[in-house]
């Protein structure tokens, strides 16, 4: 099954950096786009599996 996150990246002298949009503070970068987009899905993984502990991320909050 395929899944879909947003990610930000950008290229910076000669590197490509990102982040999951959800988690903004766990940074990677790549020496292409196509290698950023292996380190994020990395990331995504570890990040999912509980594996890096107190993880913080964006969440929205609906006030009634």
């Amino acid at each position: 099954m395929n899944q879909s996150v947003k990610i930000v990246v950008w290229e910076e002298d000669n590197a490509w950096l990102g982040y999951l949009q959800e988690h903004p503070d766990y940074w990677t970068q790549g020496k292409s786009l196509k290698d950023l987009k292996k380190h994020l899905t990395d990331l995504y993984l570890d990040i999912s599996s509980g594996e890096i502990p107190g993880i913080r991320r964006i969440e929205e909050l609906v006030i009634s």
